[in-house]
């Protein structure tokens, strides 16, 4: 068994059961190692969406992925993807060829390039060593949520392994949290009168204790956008917190005495660069990392610890029994006003367009409630992720860390590989559809049931609404319509092209039907406002 053998096989016993690659002459015999230990590979028609549609399944499948990729370019087309992983820590691992020559055109610093973007390097420089650094990559990717880029050099893979591959190496025991920090936030929550919790990623997979604890002193439930869907069916929900926030949701945490962050940054996104939090409210952060507390914004308590445990060892100290923000007419507002959909509006469609509201609230009519949505990034996304519902946090997948356009279709294959049992959908701008349009082909191979929403606005609409208002020359921002739908049914597609409500009748035959084929909904949109989000959006710039 060679290195490049050994160091796949590793991999696979260690716990990585899906890959996700492009495959070149520098990482053919360590995928084909990874395949023949029992790695489903999926092959992706571009680097960059290999690294995200193994970011998207990691994420929804709380598992280690992999990325396989040739040396120096094969590498360098994945950056954006695997900057997305890395700032959204996602437990991931890079397996990329390296070349050894510095005259090879291939030969890049990679370990600058897996540095510059927030991944940790990792590199077998021995044979004797290869077991031992492949499973520290897995280790490190695990336990503690980073994306590893780990270096095979090709005089290496070549070596003959010393040793038979690795085995896992144990789960690392979950510190408790420290007593006097317990007792702090429970007697912070006791004092509340008008407490919120917001759960973030580090929440997800903790709804029944966060609910728990929040019945017991009557808190109100929010997440961040990367949890959207955690608390998806208690009456005191209030979805997202941030840009994303609903009026009556925006304005209950504002109102808010006490907020406790769960797993989450509390960021610029979350709390509207602070304006959702009040001037004297208590400000508490949970987080497994020290590092975390007080990153994004000043807090008043920080708390270390993983989220369960915490809230676990909170609820045993609070007393209980309080209403909190638990009220009447809180129960009453969000029963009125707790979807977006719930707000009034003038639906702006007319002239062959048709209002994204009126097109994603029909959708999510439409399409079943067992359903897994991927946003790619733009000016549209609010519609998408707000208008469409999401069953539970596994629902919803939020790859815009980076911010970048054109990982939304990527995202949604990722999504789908780990969620078989879901209806997937890509919600897309007409921008990032071209950028990602490669793996059309991707979803028609592997045979997905999948609905890519195409929202074209025959631009780029963030530009179009941040730069128009002051009478800036727009012709770089914007293009002539793109038939979407005929470059879907080019790849094996089904498609329908709507411009009014009554359009969507083609997406209610498709559910009808065997849904052997993908849909592609090429959705021409009104295009004269932006999103309500965007001006938020912008203050981050």
């Amino acid at each position: 068994m060679n290195v490049a053998q050994a160091v796949g096989e590793t991999l696979v016993r260690c716990g990585v059961g899906t890959v996700v690659g492009v495959v070149g002459s520098g990482n053919f015999h360590a995928t084909n190692a990874m395949v023949a230990a029992g790695a489903r590979y999926v092959a992706a028609r571009h680097e960059g969406g290999a690294a995200t549609m193994a970011d998207a399944y990691a994420r929804m499948s709380g598992t280690v992925a992999a990325v396989s990729l040739h040396q120096g370019c094969g590498l360098t087309n994945a950056l954006t993807g695997i900057t997305e992983a890395a700032k959204s820590r996602t437990p991931l691992v890079v397996v990329t060829a390296e070349a050894t020559s510095p005259r090879s055109n291939f030969a890049v610093d990679q370990t600058a390039l897996a540095e510059a973007v927030g991944a940790v390097p990792m590199r077998v420089t021995a044979a004797r060593d290869a077991i031992a650094v492949a499973t520290r990559a897995f280790a490190t990717a695990r336990d503690d949520r980073r994306v590893v880029v780990l270096n095979l050099p090709l005089d290496v893979q070549a070596e003959e392994a010393p040793d038979g591959p690795g085995t896992a190496p144990e789960v690392p025991a979950v510190p408790a949290p420290a007593p006097a920090d317990v007792a702090a936030l429970a007697a912070a929550l006791g004092r509340a009168r008008r407490p919120v919790f917001v759960a973030g990623r580090g929440a997800r997979g903790y709804r029944a204790e966060l609910a728990e604890l929040a019945g017991r002193c009557g808190a109100l439930l929010a997440t961040s956008a990367v949890a959207r869907g955690l608390f998806r069916g208690d009456p005191w929900d209030l979805d997202v917190s941030g840009g994303f926030a609903t009026p009556v949701a925006a304005e209950l945490i504002a109102g808010a005495d006490l907020v406790v962050g769960w797993g989450c940054a509390l960021n610029m996104w979350t709390t509207r660069h602070g304006r959702l939090i009040a001037d004297g409210a208590v400000v508490v952060q949970v987080d497994l990392e020290a590092g975390a507390l007080g990153a994004q914004r000043p807090v008043d308590l920080g708390v270390v610890g993983d989220v369960g445990a915490v809230a676990r060892a909170v609820g045993a100290a609070v007393d209980g029994g309080a209403a909190g923000y638990r009220t009447d007419d809180v129960r009453r507002a969000l029963g009125a006003r707790r979807r977006w959909r719930d707000e009034p509006y003038d639906d702006a469609g007319g002239d062959g367009l048709v209002d994204p509201r009126t097109l994603t609230a029909a959708l999510d009519d439409l399409l079943p409630a067992e359903r897994v949505v991927a946003v790619d990034s733009g000016n549209f996304m609010g519609y998408p992720s707000m208008f469409l519902d999401v069953p539970d946090e596994r629902g919803f997948c939020f790859t815009q860390a980076f911010q970048s356009v054109g990982l939304g279709l990527a995202t949604a294959i990722g999504a789908a590989l780990a969620r078989p049992d879901r209806l997937p959908v890509a919600a897309l701008g007409d921008g990032g559809a071209l950028m990602g349009a490669s793996e059309l082909e991707t979803v028609v191979r592997l045979g997905l049931p999948m609905v890519v929403v195409v929202y074209d606005d025959a631009g780029y609409g963030a530009e179009v609404h941040h730069f128009g208002p002051d009478g800036h020359p727009l012709d770089t921002v914007r293009f002539p319509e793109t038939d979407f739908a005929a470059i879907a049914r080019g790849h094996g597609f089904a498609a329908v092209t709507v411009r009014e409500a009554g359009d969507l009748a083609g997406v209610g035959e498709w559910l009808a039907g065997p849904r052997d084929t993908p849909l592609l909904v090429d959705a021409k949109v009104a295009r004269d406002r932006p999103s309500w989000w965007l001006e938020e959006a912008f203050r981050g710039h």
